[in-house]
């Protein structure tokens, strides 16, 4: 028998579940009107359709954890917490974005959240959850830290020795693998000879499950879960989130790779409306009041993309600003 929702969560907090979901749809679609327009450059790789990760396990978390991530981070920015505004405004490479535009769709890092980056190399950020992690026991600290990943990174060298360092140094680490069934292009049976990826983790003694990526409750519940064992344990834990993502690896990707069958049937799971079922089901929330939502939403990206548009470009004297060796302790014959 199904759970109710308000016996796991409260009704307020429910719709701010939901919320977030929209939300992030919402950034995604804006950003990928913005990008055929040609004010977003670059690699522009997008979450929809995966959000339910994204919102489901931050909210199992604490403000306090650490969280990273790979390239199609935005939404797990601002799920975090970052401003909208700030994530388009970076998005565009202004100044006033997150990174004061210089890291762009792929390399988004919020601190004062604690979102410690979203990174370009294809299982880079595992070994640096590892460290954080280190960093967190030997400083005392109570957190915890959340590394988001895909299928993609799991045949990574860095996969292997993080899983290794993490469970032979006992450090907080909880890995959350979200298995979109394709790295790229390639889908997960073709790349990997055990594709039940949560199983690998029998090779490191450490713990793991599958969930339903496409449920955010179902994820709520496994990460606040997980993130108490690894909490009280001091010990590394593992998820599968089987998801899928509704457009291709990135914008300049037609997907011409998956069925339209197989796209058909993923999208009729579409985590917002499946969600926005049950709170009219179980009286959580009203149409009316799920419609103010999505218009607020619809405002908050149009107010975000008005922003971006609005803001400075950063200035040329800005280019040595924030990198390890600054401007005097370089030689003319280094520059470029």
């Amino acid at each position: 028998m199904e759970i109710k929702l308000q016996a796991i969560l409260p009704g307020q907090k429910l719709m701010h579940l939901y919320r977030q979901m929209v939300l992030s749809r919402e950034f995604e679609e804006g950003c990928a009107e913005q990008y055929t327009k040609g004010r977003i450059t670059g690699f522009l790789h997008l979450y929809s359709g995966q959000e339910a990760v994204a919102v489901g396990a931050t909210a199992g978390l604490h403000h306090e954890d650490y969280i990273l991530s790979a390239y199609r981070e935005h939404a797990q920015a601002i799920v975090r917490g970052s401003d909208p505004r700030r994530v388009m405004a970076e998005l565009f490479g202004k100044s006033t974005g997150l990174c004061k535009g210089k890291g762009g769709s792929m390399h988004l890092f919020d601190p004062e959240h604690n979102f410690m980056g979203g990174y370009a190399i294809v299982g880079g950020q595992l070994p640096i959850a590892v460290g954080l992690a280190f960093s967190s026991v030997y400083r005392g600290e109570d957190r915890i830290t959340a590394c988001f990943f895909g299928d993609g990174a799991v045949n990574q060298g860095t996969f292997h020795e993080s899983l290794n360092w993490a469970r032979l140094w006992e450090l907080p680490v909880l890995f959350i693998c979200e298995n979109n069934f394709y790295g790229i292009g390639t889908e997960v049976h073709r790349s990997s000879a055990l594709a039940s990826i949560h199983k690998r983790t029998c090779g490191y003694d450490i713990p793991s499950e599958k969930v339903d990526g496409m449920d955010v409750i179902a994820v709520y519940r496994a990460v606040r879960h997980a993130a108490e064992l690894v909490r009280e344990q001091r010990r590394p834990y593992f998820i599968e989130a089987v998801t899928y993502r509704f457009r291709g690896h990135s914008m300049a990707d037609p997907a011409k790779y998956r069925s339209a069958a197989e796209q058909s049937i993923w999208k009729s799971r579409d985590p917002i409306p499946a969600f926005a079922k049950r709170l009219l089901e179980e009286s959580v929330a009203t149409e009316t009041e799920l419609e103010g939502i999505r218009r607020e939403c619809t405002e908050l990206v149009k107010e975000a993309v008005q922003f971006a548009e609005t803001s400075p470009w950063p200035e040329s004297s800005e280019l040595w600003d924030g990198v390890y060796v600054p401007d005097d302790a370089v030689g003319e014959s280094d520059h470029v």
